[in-house]
């Protein structure tokens, strides 16, 4: 007779970070919490899936990245980082350490993680980079890609729109991510999207000064999208031409 085991579960570390859920696989019958009776089955084995726990625990860091909780040049253990998900050190560990192959993060031996530290120029040259890549692609599709290929990407254009509303800005920097990325992949290159979406995110990262915003007002740059879209399903390139420089003038989004 064995007693069942239990998941991991990962709490998120901050109040305004994105809440993380364990895999539904690997959640544990009632009947595997406690003894078995001659009338009960066998509770099947439980194993926990880690790859997915990472994940979780790295999408989190990722939100709280975005939201400036992380702050640049502090270190974090993972241990320390671990307990405050409910989780073990390991899966922290890890997440980290796809963050420090990222940029995002240095390892600090002996010591954990401290957060990059980064300044206007860096996030300039990021911003200088993605224009080089998707304002053309833009225009290109903008000539191609008609008028109803553009409307399914409404809802996409309005969850950044609600995001900024709601001032949350891991939300925002996942919306604003999400809709970039739908528009570039109207072109058919998946590798196109994998890279932009890359710069896309380090994009997003906190600077010295606090968290990664092209404006204070994020209304104001979710509006962009909706302007963007407007411009698109209407096939006024002049327009999206417009937009789309401005949209990369500053730094952030």
């Amino acid at each position: 007779m064995e007693q069942g085991r239990t998941r991991e579960e990962v709490r998120p570390p901050y109040a305004s970070a994105a809440s993380v859920t364990a895999h539904p696989s690997a959640r544990v019958p009632e009947q595997a919490r406690g003894e078995h009776t001659h009338s009960e089955p066998p509770a099947p084995r439980v194993v926990v899936r880690r790859h997915s726990v990472r994940g979780q625990i790295l999408d989190a860091l990722r939100a709280a990245l975005a939201d400036g909780e992380l702050v640049p040049g502090r270190v974090y253990s993972a241990p320390a980082l671990g307990a405050r998900f409910g989780v073990s050190a390991t899966p922290v560990r890890e997440a980290m350490q796809q963050l420090a192959v990222e940029g995002a993060v240095e390892v600090v031996p002996n010591r954990g993680f401290r957060i990059s530290e980064r300044g206007p120029r860096e996030l300039a040259e990021l911003a200088e980079v993605r224009a080089l890549i998707e304002v053309p692609v833009m225009l290109r599709l903008a000539r191609t890609v008609p008028p109803t290929g553009w409307c399914a990407l409404r809802p996409l254009a309005d969850a950044t729109v609600a995001a900024a509303a709601g001032g949350d800005r891991a939300s925002y920097a996942e919306a604003d991510r999400a809709f970039h990325g739908a528009v570039l992949a109207l072109s058919g290159n998946a590798q196109l999207v994998t890279v932009a979406d890359d710069l896309h995110r380090r994009s997003q990262w906190p600077l010295k000064a606090g968290p990664v915003t092209r404006r204070a007002d994020l209304p104001a740059d979710a509006a962009e999208h909706t302007a963007l879209l407007d411009a698109l399903i209407a096939q006024d390139v002049a327009v999206v031409q417009s937009l789309v420089r401005a949209h990369f003038t500053g730094v952030g989004v």
